[in-house]
């Protein structure tokens, strides 16, 4: 039987104890404040830089650091168990904007706009998702007209993360007919005019991340922001959901096991009719179902990573290990409330907020909709 230790070795151990303690000092004092807020202090990413967080897995030409995937893993773990699952996307909202330009970019673009990012200097959001496209990639709409050097951009975007403050946006466009052959990957600069944010959006759960509405009126991009050819983004988008399933995948597994042993600690310490919780035989199967779910999900998880982490195509895979991994943490964070009783509807104990979170995995990244129509063409 594999176990953990054959995924994480020591440097992986090592990098875990370096965010644990950033995740200690830097965030988890203040996580209500920005969760009030609605958002976290921009110096945060610079912090985050400066102990090399921003840059795990990516090229040392670029002012990465060359890892492996697990080390990835390792820093989404830990950032989840801030408690903050906004804090966690926005923190990393690069994860899924910088691997396109990785991807299909050329030397100059890599250089331009990978090392300021990864410095903690500059805030990349990616943008795919329109008003009313949801997880209907093919059908972009945001136009892009060639215009000599430029390409005039016209459109909306919905739901993006660090989409308030970002200075430059991975945007998907519509430069062709209509599919996904008609849709190019570019870069597109916050500050050009005609680029606003129309709307900061309030959200159910990860109130710490700033999630925008993006308005494109007339915005001149330079030719040279896009990436690859036209029509090249379904090679990027392919490239970057992967990944963005397993983050997906990752976060849920911690959120599951946070939930888990917030209700471990609750049932010990609280009472009812002269015992301890654990005292009840239907709180303690309810605590093992939760165990057993959730130790499943992360083993399948874990093995999926070590695929794509070895070049294997895992497209049908990640998307079984989203819906699995999302739905087990959906099922656990409400058994963690239901076991807390009252005090699990109140925002002064962590499943409260685990459960909010907890929502928007299973939407994030492709819908568990989208993931089983990926899956049903590729089984049947």
């Amino acid at each position: 039987m594999q176990t953990t230790i054959d995924y994480f070795g020591e440097s992986h151990r090592i990098l875990r104890q370096t965010v644990s303690r950033f995740v200690q000092k830097e965030i988890k004092p203040y996580v209500e404040e920005w969760e009030e807020t609605g958002e976290f202090p921009r110096e945060l990413f610079v912090k985050a830089a400066e102990v090399g967080l921003m840059g795990v897995c990516y090229p040392e030409d670029w002012s990465g650091i060359d890892t492996d995937l697990f080390h990835e893993v390792v820093v989404t773990e830990e950032l989840t168990r801030s408690g903050s699952g906004g804090i966690a996307a926005g923190l990393m909202s690069h994860s899924i904007a910088l691997p396109p330009i990785l991807a299909l970019g050329n030397s100059e673009q890599k250089l331009r706009f990978i090392p300021p990012v990864l410095r903690g200097e500059k805030i990349a959001a990616l943008g795919i998702t329109e008003p009313g496209g949801g997880s209907d990639v093919a059908n972009i709409r945001t136009r892009a007209v060639r215009d000599g050097d430029y390409y005039v951009v016209n459109g909306a975007k919905t739901m993006i993360t660090s989409g308030c403050r970002a200075d430059f946006v991975t945007m998907a466009v519509r430069t062709g007919e209509t599919g996904y052959k008609g849709i190019s990957l570019m870069v597109v600069e916050t500050g050009t005019p005609g680029f606003t944010v129309s709307k900061k959006l309030r959200k159910m759960g990860w109130w710490a991340s700033d999630t925008a509405e993006l308005s494109l009126v007339d915005v001149r991009v330079p030719a040279e922001n896009r990436l690859g050819g036209e029509g090249a983004a379904f090679y990027g988008l392919m490239h970057n959901f992967q990944k963005e399933r397993l983050y997906i995948a990752v976060m849920a597994n911690t959120t599951a096991q946070m939930a888990l042993e917030e209700s471990l600690n609750y049932a010990g310490a609280r009472e009812a009719f002269g015992r301890p919780l654990t005292g009840f035989q239907v709180t303690r199967h309810k605590l093992v179902d939760m165990a057993v779910l959730v130790e499943v999900s992360r083993e399948f998880t874990y093995r999926i990573a070590a695929k794509i982490q070895a070049e294997e195509n895992m497209v049908k895979e990640i998307s079984m290990a989203k819906v699995f991994s999302t739905d087990i943490c959906d099922r656990v964070c409400h058994a963690a409330v239901q076991i807390h009783g009252g005090y699990g509807y109140m925002r002064e104990y962590p499943v409260e907020r685990l459960y909010r979170d907890s929502r928007i995995l299973s939407i994030g990244g492709g819908t568990t909709e989208i993931m089983k129509e990926i899956i049903s063409k590729m089984i049947l």
